[in-house]
Order: C-alpha cells, then structure tokens, then sequence
C-alpha cells in the first residue's frame, strides 16, 4: 500500500511539473506574440534573402545592435502566420533559469512547432551542445540561433560542426543605411564594376539621390540601424553595447579577472583616440599597464568582438598574433563614441574603406600606398589627392572624399559603400 502511495504521488508530482513547464512556455509564447505583433516589415535589409532558410540549423553571428532580433523577427513576421508553428526566445530569459534548453524544443516539437528561434544563444550555458542534441533528437524541428558574442560563437563551431550553417551579419552598409533613410534602393555593385565602371554606377546613384548629403551621418551613427529608433539616444545605447562587449562577453569568454577588465579599457581607449593606430608594442604595454603577450591577447578578443581591424601586410598574415601594422576602429561610428576629440577626417575615411571593403574580401596594407584588395592599389584621400603614390603601380586608384563622380583611375570613396 505504501509503495502504491508512493507511486501516485510521483505521478501527481511529475504530473504538475509538466503543467508548469507548459504554463512556463505559454508565457514565451505571449512575449513572442507581443513582439510579432509590433515588428514592421517595412523596412527589411537585404541580408534576409542571404540566409537559406530551409537548412534545419542555422546560425546568425554578428557584433551587437547590427540587427539581428529584428531581421528575425520579420522573417517569421513575412512568412509564419501567429500560432504555434513557430516560437521565439531570447535565451537571457528567465525560463531559462528552471528550464533547458532541450526541453522547450521537445515540448515544442510534440505540441506541432516547426520552427525554433533562439536569440541571445550564448547567454545559455552549454547551448551548442544542446542545440546539437536538438538537431539530432528532433529531426522534424527547424532551428535558428544569434549571438551577440563573436567569442562564443566562434568556440562553438566544435560543437555543431557539419551541422550548423552560420552566416556573419555585418552593420548597414551606405546603400543600406541609403534605403532606410530614403527609401530608394539601389543594387549592390561588384568590386569590379566599382572600380572598372565607376563612373556610370555613379551617375546611375545621383540621378535618384545626392550621397554626399547622407554619407557624413552615416560615418556618425549609419552603421547601426538602432539609429532608427531615437537618433538623440544612438550614442548613449552604443556605449552601452561596448561597455557590455568589455565587461561581460569578453570576461565570460577569456576569463579575464574583474580587476583586469579595466585595463581592457584603458588599452582600447587609448587605441581609440589616435586610430587607425600604427602599433609600438612596448610603448603600448608601457601605456596600458598590460605585458605584451597579454595585450596580443587582448587585441585578439577586441577584434573578435568587432571593436577594432588588425590590419596587416599580406607576407604578415591577418590571422597572425604578431605586431599588426595598423589598428582601426570596426567601423566609423566607434571612433565616434570611443575617441575623446571629433575623430580625425583622414582616419574615418581609411576606416571607412577598410571597414566596407573587408566585407567581402581580405584587405592588406601595402608599402606604397595605402591598401590592397586583390590586384588592386588604393590610396585614400580628399578632394585635392595627388596620385604620386600610385604613379608606379598598375591597376591603382586614387579614392576620394567628398567628390560625386570620379573620373578614370580616380573613385569616390562613398562608392565603395555600395558593395554589399
């Protein structure tokens, strides 16, 4: 009799666990709904249609605010109707702090879903493992995951190798930031038609638009397209994205100490007030306070987290962990935030055409002139450059700001914006 008691009250127990924890994925599904009903399809970047969505796991990484919630959201927005074949979940959730992982996407999968977006992944602890345990459990479930860390997405692919197709999600390119501010789209030009045909693809831009009028905004905040949200509060909000990358992705990730975090500011600060940076390791190590092996280190991490470009000449090798020969902001709306001063004009043009370019390519410095990308030499500089540099090089260009229209060997820089 007692042995019967006892069974019943382990079925009663376990009988309430599972309405809890269906109770619990309700309210996932309310927040889910919530956010479905506000997001607009309006306005959607052209990454979407680079995802092959009928791969049964994929993976979006990219740096934070570059808009990876909401590209998801309006994929399921433009082709889900609201019910239950598709969930979403940010995986700071709350229901994450009583509930795995695994056990959503099977209560899920029985309950008829389709498809399970998963934000956030690497605030979940072990969640490649889990994800990899979905993916061969539950055959008949699609999945989609994020990551803000660049750091724990990269140590994951062990883990979901041969199984995860991961795309990288870069900020709004000009053309990108272009359309959502116009509205006007225009096609993404090939490296070779920017450089072999660039007068045409320019006149075909301005007879829609005058860039020149968008490109000084986008170089302060067009990168991140939160600037959608409330222009007055961009700068605060990323900020906040860096002082989150500083003090919590990269600690989790390299378990660097609590006292040492500081020093990682200090050390991007003071890269940040004079980029692009031609590196002196012992000064730097002296400045910062950070031995050298160290710092390698630590540059590695602030790269990895898409807050600077290490750039170096070919012979060095971009994956090196040696002496780099420039350092440069990711992108020109940090040097914005991070640099105490208006950053300089000539800096936020090479990072600029740094920053675009090696979106498609590997880019590397050069000895004459200021880049190479492919066959191709490129030497950056106002409306005034001279081509001295590129006098006795073949296929060399002269890249120029603030002009509309090049002409021969002469490109305008806002045009390399157009690339992706």
């Amino acid at each position: 009799m007692r042995k019967k008691c006892q069974c019943i009250d382990i079925f009663i127990e376990n009988y309430y666990l599972c309405i809890d924890k269906y109770a619990c994925m309700e309210v996932l599904q309310q927040k889910f709904y919530a956010k479905y009903a506000l997001v607009q399809t309006q306005k959607v970047r052209s990454f979407v249609s680079k995802v092959d969505w009928s791969d049964c796991l994929v993976g979006i990484r990219g740096a934070r605010g570059v808009g990876k919630t909401t590209m998801l959201l309006q994929y399921v927005r433009m082709n889900y109707p609201a019910g239950n074949r598709v969930l979403y979940a940010s995986l700071d959730d709350l229901y994450f702090s009583t509930n795995s992982l695994y056990n959503l996407a099977l209560i899920f999968s029985q309950r008829g879903g389709e498809l399970l977006v998963l934000d956030e992944v690497h605030r979940y602890q072990n969640w490649a493992q889990e994800l990899k345990n979905v993916y061969d459990d539950i055959p008949s479930l699609k999945l989609v995951y994020t990551g803000s860390s660049l750091l724990h997405m990269q140590k994951a692919k062990v883990d979901l190798s041969r199984r995860s197709v991961v795309y990288d999600m870069p900020g709004l390119s000009f053309r990108e930031y272009i359309a959502l501010r116009t509205g006007t789209s225009f096609p993404v030009f090939a490296f070779e038609d920017v450089c072999d045909h660039h007068i045409e693809a320019a006149m075909e831009i301005i007879r829609e638009i005058k860039p020149l009028a968008y490109f000084q905004d986008y170089l302060q905040h067009g990168y991140y397209p939160f600037f959608l949200e409330n222009l007055n509060t961009f700068p605060q909000k990323l900020s906040e994205a860096i002082l989150t990358v500083l003090e919590i992705d990269i600690p989790q990730f390299a378990a660097v100490p609590p006292q040492n975090v500081v020093l990682l500011k200090r050390l991007l600060s003071i890269i940040s007030n004079s980029v692009p940076f031609k590196p002196n390791m012992n000064s730097l190590s002296q400045r910062s306070g950070i031995s050298i092996n160290t710092m390698k280190s630590y540059l590695q991490y602030l790269t990895q987290s898409d807050l600077l470009n290490l750039a170096y000449r070919e012979d060095k090798g971009i994956n090196s962990l040696g002496k780099p020969g420039k350092i440069f902001a990711e992108n020109p709306n940090l040097m914005f935030s991070l640099s105490a001063n208006r950053p300089d004009t000539g800096n936020l043009r090479e990072t600029f055409f740094y920053n675009q370019l090696s979106k498609i390519g590997s880019v590397f410095l050069d000895d004459v002139c200021d880049f190479r990308f492919m066959d191709c030499f490129f030497e950056i500089g106002g409306r005034s450059k001279g081509r001295k540099q590129i006098a006795q090089k073949q296929n060399a260009f002269i890249v120029k700001d603030d002009i509309e229209i090049g002409s021969d060997n002469e490109i305008p820089l806002w045009l390399f914006g157009f690339l992706y």
